[in-house]
């Protein structure tokens, strides 16, 4: 064999185990060369959910606020700041495990990570001690928190049994609203198959509105079922 030819020979393999390496590489980077290229957006349904009932704020809700308040400036309008949902489980002192499915249905309801709440003190008469987690709790910011409004106002409350709408006295002097929840299960999201105790939940609606009656009229244009007295 001549030179030429066995020096051809060496360099095809050397040749094939570069054009698969880069290919791998190639793979990894989503099956693109190195380039430039702008990726397209990837529209998830949180994305889509919020932005609907976050446009119903800015073009509805603030116009009706400023008429009815006669606000001077656009910055005086109250706004949603974010949504805290809290499930206390004062049956995790004698059964831990209920904290586990506490966090999981809150996950499903949410789409965010709950952190688990743990007593600050011990009390005797109740078996308390200090540290065991007795809740669970997430607070809803932006996007997930204006998806959790949608579906709350939409989904859930209207599967509330005899539901007759939410009370106007649960605010606390300062804008703020809590609804308190008796069954989890008005959410679609929570399986039926694996629920083993009904669960309650608070939550808390945190706004910039300086009185109640401003809160309130923020949440009813919003959608927030009052009812009448």
């Amino acid at each position: 064999m001549s030179e030429d030819k066995r020096e051809s020979a060496e360099k095809a393999p050397k040749a094939e185990k570069a054009g698969k390496a880069d290919k791998g590489q190639d793979k990894r980077r989503g099956g693109r060369s190195e380039s430039n290229e702008p990726r397209a957006k990837v529209i998830t349904t949180v994305d889509v959910q919020a932005a609907r009932f976050h446009a119903k704020y800015t073009k509805d809700v603030v116009p009706a606020l400023i008429k009815q308040f006669s606000y001077k400036n656009p910055n005086q309008v109250p706004r949603l700041q974010k949504i805290v949902i809290n499930m206390g489980l004062g049956a995790a002192v004698t059964n831990p495990k209920i904290v586990d499915a506490a966090v999981e249905e809150l996950r499903a309801i949410t789409g965010q990570k709950p952190i688990v709440t743990r007593a600050k003190k011990a009390i005797a008469s109740f078996k308390l001690r200090q540290g065991i987690a007795i809740g669970a709790m997430v607070t809803l910011r932006k996007a997930r928190m204006w998806e959790f409004l949608d579906r709350l106002v939409t989904l859930g409350l209207p599967r509330t049994r005899d539901f007759r709408g939410v009370s106007r006295k649960a605010f606390d002097g300062k804008g703020n609203y809590t609804l308190g929840l008796k069954e989890q299960i008005i959410f679609p999201e929570i399986n039926y198959d694996r629920i083993d105790v009904i669960k309650g939940l608070n939550v808390s609606f945190v706004t910039s509105a300086r009185t109640d009656d401003e809160g309130r009229a923020l949440l009813q244009f919003l959608g927030m079922p009052f009812r009448a007295t």
